[in-house]
């Protein structure tokens, strides 16, 4: 049962867009679980989503090397040995290889 004031449009609209709704939520939730976004670092609509873009596109890119050097580590174990050896010229395979 869903509860609303919107008498205009039919029950199935209603609960359509109440699925919708819990999608975002799922999404938001996603987002503050893997992509570890402590702080924007600008204030504009622009800003803000362009950093959670660049979030996004990181844990993809992650992913993706996970999945093409067959590496057992999940990613959060991953995304964290590359921001602690963010300026070390080590090839990739090298440096999770080393961990």
């Amino acid at each position: 049962m869903f509860l609303t004031n919107n008498f205009d449009l039919p029950a199935e609209v209603i609960a359509q867009l109440y699925m919708l709704r819990w999608r975002v939520e799922l999404f938001f939730k996603w987002i503050k679980q893997n992509l570890r976004i402590k702080h924007f670092f600008g204030t504009s609509d622009n800003a803000l989503k362009t950093q959670v873009w660049i979030a996004i596109c990181v844990y993809v890119l992650v992913a993706i090397i996970r999945k093409e050097l067959h590496i057992d580590l999940c990613l959060s174990q991953i995304l964290q040995i590359l921001s602690v050896n963010a300026f070390d010229q080590v090839p990739l395979a090298e440096l999770i290889a080393n961990t």
